[in-house]
């Protein structure tokens, strides 16, 4: 008897976020949308408890950090000076056969057989002498495979597959882990070319080439573009931050793996903008180098940015520990440097295990003067900072030592590739530092919110084996989400649904401990089947109010309810007095 085929992981956590009420496929009366997903009533609250974390940890437990809140529709002026115009694009193929698109760099190796069709009619209507390239994958038979093909034919014509013939039928050649052709049609590739990721749109009433603007692909350069506002209003002095959190789109040509990679995500940001290096080295006599075992946790004057990377590297680590991801689902790639954006000193990515591969949740990059710099440069307006500590401490250097620092700067632009400064440029940059002024440098950690609240879900899920009196096993489904981030804080039951005292005792506590955090009353069948539901819903606590509580069984279980810990299943009695004292410390 063949065993029932098992059901990857990533396929229960999908079916359960539907069932559940986390993730809903957008649009999904008509069909759905690809890219795009709809929080239920358990997402939408696990997604602010994560920007609650999030906000809460940049800036309300910081003093050097302050928040923005900008439009998704910028100047798009923005977006050509920060290169995304231009240059914002990923490498795309399209299928030959359906005109479906795939990004280059997913093509996964396929073997098979290349067949070739020289033409194909349909019925009652034209003939069609364009040839067909698809490729037969290994142990797929040459009936199925032609049927296949018909099928391909048609949809991309809006017919069906009865009624397409095919002409000419031909084998090519064989093949081994070839890339060029459609992973999911096995249509021929066409050439790799640029696809710009940003969706536009129009401002104003006439819809022309002079009215396009772009949904924003990043917050981040709203960040740079309110700069100089932020300084001036808020009274921060370099080194502080600037974060955010907001909408981003990005026309993905493949989203994939779920609500991973979609076309409208959400991304929480910061730009923590430092002095540079030379300036350090000014005011402190050197600048710190970094070494395995440095003390990172509390920042230095003498900090330059190699220790402010690694500071946030370390900040981000600890963050996400604080909520439950800790080393053993979370690795790094520190990016080799011809994998480096040109203007970038150093990138780490820090990843994540899905159950669908290790993948990026976060970047942090050195990402140097270069943002400031660009939008300095376009839209004419001075991004630098005055510094009067900095300017004191150039004053007491010396001729020679000033002309070495030029040369030194000199040499570091000359043996640049891309993105250095002409001599006259370093001279000019370097005379502007010696009074004070400099353009500051940033270390962005960027993050994607969607993608951190699949890690969250992937990282709760868990199966249990349950066996009742009887021998009848069933598996439950345990969603052990970090208590400050869980949707739910607690559940409140009373034992019984058709005791009056009891329904009246427990909405009595439901209403005490629902103006402190979210909570959940449900009184429809057993208590078993009734912690089963909290438990998918990633539920930590549940309080049952029962016949104890209204002091049948003794005074001194009186106005006591049973709080049961979701993880391990214990329980233990609590007076009502002291739920808020020992449940608030938990979920908050």
């Amino acid at each position: 008897m063949s065993q029932p085929k098992e059901i990857p992981q990533m396929e229960k956590i999908v079916s359960l976020a539907k069932r559940r009420g986390f993730v809903f496929q957008s649009s999904e009366i008509y069909g759905g949308i690809n890219g795009f997903w709809d929080y239920g009533p358990l997402g939408a609250e696990l997604k602010r408890n994560l920007r609650d974390t999030w906000w809460r940890t940049m800036t309300r437990d910081r003093e050097d950090v302050v928040g923005l809140d900008a439009t998704i529709i910028m100047h798009p002026a923005i977006w050509k000076a920060s290169g995304h115009v231009d240059t914002f694009a990923d490498l795309m193929r399209e299928c030959s056969v359906t005109n479906k698109r795939v990004r280059a760099d997913h093509v996964e190796p396929q073997s098979g057989v290349v067949m070739q069709f020289s033409g194909f009619s349909i019925t009652g209507g034209s003939s069609h002498n364009d040839s067909i390239t698809v490729l037969m994958r290994g142990g797929e038979h040459i009936e199925s495979f032609r049927k296949r093909v018909r099928q391909l034919v048609a949809q991309a014509r809006n017919q069906t597959a009865e009624n397409i013939e095919l002409h000419g039928e031909s084998k090519i050649d064989a093949v081994e882990g070839s890339v060029d052709f459609h992973p999911e049609t096995g249509g021929a590739l066409g050439e790799a070319r640029p696809f710009n990721l940003m969706l536009k749109t129009y401002v104003g009433p006439t819809a022309t080439e002079n009215d396009i603007a772009y949904l924003r692909p990043e917050t981040a350069q709203a960040i740079f573009a309110q700069f100089k506002n932020v300084v001036d209003s808020s009274r921060q002095r370099v080194p502080f931050g600037i974060c955010q959190i907001g909408k981003a789109f990005r026309n993905e040509v493949t989203p994939r793996n779920f609500t991973f990679r979609s076309r409208e995500f959400e991304q929480m940001e910061l730009e923590f903008f430092i002095k540079p290096d030379e300036a350090i080295e000014a005011v402190c006599g050197s600048v710190a180098a970094w070494s395995e075992g440095a003390d990172l946790s509390v920042p230095q004057d003498n900090w330059g940015w190699e220790m402010w990377h690694r500071y946030w590297v370390k900040e981000r680590t600890d963050y996400y520990a604080g909520i439950g991801l800790g080393a053993d689902v979370l690795d790094y790639h520190w990016q080799t440097k011809e994998e480096l954006a040109h203007y970038a000193r150093a990138c780490v990515d820090i990843l994540f295990k899905f159950p669908f591969g290790t993948e990026e949740l976060e970047g942090l990059a050195a990402r140097g003067d270069f943002d400031l710099m660009a939008h300095q440069t376009a839209s004419r307006k001075p991004m630098d900072v005055f510094d009067e500590e900095v300017k004191n401490a150039f004053a007491k250097w010396t001729d020679e030592q000033r002309a070495a620092l030029v040369e030194r700067k000199k040499a570091e632009h000359r043996a640049k590739e891309k993105g250095g400064l002409t001599d006259a440029q370093v001279d000019e940059w370097c005379q502007k530092l010696f009074k004070g002024f400099y353009v500051p440098h940033v270390i962005e950690p960027s993050a994607g919110l969607d993608r951190l609240a699949l890690a969250v879900l992937s990282n709760a899920y868990s199966e249990v084996e349950k066996t009742d009196a009887k021998g009848k096993s069933e598996t439950l489904y345990v969603m052990r989400l970090h208590p400050r981030l869980a949707p739910v804080k607690v559940g409140v039951f009373p034992l019984l649904k058709n005791k009056p005292e009891l329904v009246a005792k427990a909405r009595e506590v439901f209403e005490l401990l629902r103006k402190h955090f979210s909570a959940f009353y449900d009184e429809g069948g057993s208590i078993g089947k009734r912690y089963a539901r909290q438990d998918e819903a990633g539920t930590p606590f549940c309080l049952t109010i029962d016949f104890e509580t209204l002091g049948e069984k003794g005074e001194e279980l009186k106005d006591t309810v049973t709080l049961r810990h979701r993880d391990d299943g214990s329980q233990e009695r609590v007076k009502i007095s002291e739920l808020l004292g020992k449940l608030l410390p938990m979920v908050g």
